[in-house]
């Protein structure tokens, strides 16, 4: 998803980027954030990729091998777009466009909602 979007020159829009950014900004390392707010995605920092293309000026956390291999032998496929699956966790919802990333959203969001997390 991030490859397909870094080569059409999308945001990335990855929320750990922006929970690093925070940490950063706060200076809190420490701190278990495990929902990103709107208001999040409005802090300026390089590393807030909601409000600059591109990746990052720096690494956010160490990558598992695993990782760098991904990036270096990218799958091909359509995807822009991914959501936790609140239906079989520990996988993603992927979607082609902005619609479908949208249904899988909301499904997301009454999830997160219903388990009353709120940051």
């Amino acid at each position: 998803v991030y490859i397909n979007r870094i080569r059409k020159n999308i945001k990335l829009q990855a929320d750990p980027t922006v929970i690093y950014a925070l940490k950063k900004h706060t200076g809190n390392f420490d701190t278990i954030i495990k929902r990103v707010l709107y208001k999040d995605l409005e802090l300026d920092s390089p590393y807030n990729t909601y409000k600059y293309v591109g990746i990052p000026p720096g690494p956010i956390t160490m990558p598992d091998i695993s990782a760098i291999e991904a990036v270096l032998n990218p799958e091909k496929h359509d995807y822009y777009y991914f959501v936790v699956n609140v239906e079989n966790f520990g996988y993603h919802k992927f979607a082609k466009d902005l619609a479908q990333h949208n249904r899988n959203k909301a499904q997301y969001i009454r999830w997160i909602n219903s388990q009353n997390i709120n940051r």
